[in-house]
């Protein structure tokens, strides 16, 4: 693992796996996740089938640049949206989506990548689109995971995984770690597993517990708005990945992504939630090498 600048303001952290040589394939995590969910092991399962795998922290998560001069009190930010209050919510959060893309589009100028392949899951999916929509001359191709297009009609959570979402994480590491079991809400109903939840909380509470960063983040996905009639003009080449488990993002989510982006293929899946089973690793990696071949 390695901390790079990628601006002025940004330096991120981030690790990579197999051959610079290969094609690169830039893989974006989501909401309040460090590069961790990209599990070690999958990402070292792509680098073998001939792709040079780069995860990241994202901004205000794990060990990247956090924005601590910026509190959110999530509460006067949810009912300054919710009041349609717009410039008191606009003033509290500090950054939106496109500036976490600029943030890897950073990483990869100065891993000296000059295109690459981007996939994101779930917010990370659309940081992913943002920089396919931004800067389409440096992604060679998209993968949209587990995600959704702004549109508040589209990818809407249930009720039971909105308040899990929404519910404080515990301080303490074994009430935190307990606590992540809820998360088995929106998991893949055949292949969830409360030891891999918990086993990925620990890890990362011990590298970087910082629930403060989370507010700035989610304030970023709502204000950076509907992406709808810029995907309608997208002319990369584009793969939508959805479990049919999801509950954190509902899959008509995806299917709205893969309806608006011309020529995008969708692949929805069985047996997956908003997550990525161990068991399924083997059928998502052919896709991504299929889409990024």
């Amino acid at each position: 693992m390695s901390i790079i600048d990628v601006s002025p303001e940004v330096s991120l952290a981030y690790e990579s796996f197999g051959d610079p040589g290969d094609p690169p394939v830039l893989l974006v995590m989501g909401f309040g996740a460090q590069m961790l969910a990209w599990h070690e092991d999958f990402c070292r399962m792509l680098a073998d089938r001939g792709r040079y795998v780069i995860r990241f922290d994202n901004r205000d998560c794990g060990l990247s640049t956090k924005f601590e001069d910026h509190p959110v009190d999530m509460g006067e930010f949810i009912a300054a949206v919710s009041s349609g209050d717009l410039p008191t919510a606009l003033a509290m959060i500090p950054y939106r989506l496109v500036d976490m893309a600029d943030d890897a589009f950073g990483l990869l100028t100065a891993l000296g990548v000059d295109r690459a392949h981007v996939v994101g899951a779930s917010m990370g999916g659309m940081i992913a689109q943002t920089m396919a929509l931004s800067r389409p001359e440096r992604v060679l191709t998209l993968t949209s995971m587990m995600s959704s297009t702004g549109e508040e009609a589209y990818g809407r959570p249930s009720p039971e995984a909105q308040a899990v979402l929404f519910r404080p994480k515990p301080a303490g590491r074994e009430e935190y770690i307990a606590a992540s079991e809820r998360e088995l809400v929106w998991a893949s109903r055949r292949y969830g597993d409360a030891a891999v939840v918990r086993e990925l909380a620990a890890a990362s509470y011990d590298r970087a517990f910082y629930p403060a960063g989370v507010g700035r983040q989610l304030g970023a996905m709502i204000l950076s708005g509907s992406r709808a009639d810029a995907l309608r003009e997208l002319r990369v080449p584009t793969l939508v990945i959805h479990g049919l488990d999801d509950r954190l993002i509902d899959p008509s989510g995806g299917q709205r992504t893969a309806d608006l982006v011309p020529g995008a293929d969708l692949l929805l899946v069985p047996d997956m939630g908003h997550d990525r089973p161990r068991e399924l690793w083997p059928m998502l990696v052919d896709a991504l090498v299929a889409h990024t071949g």
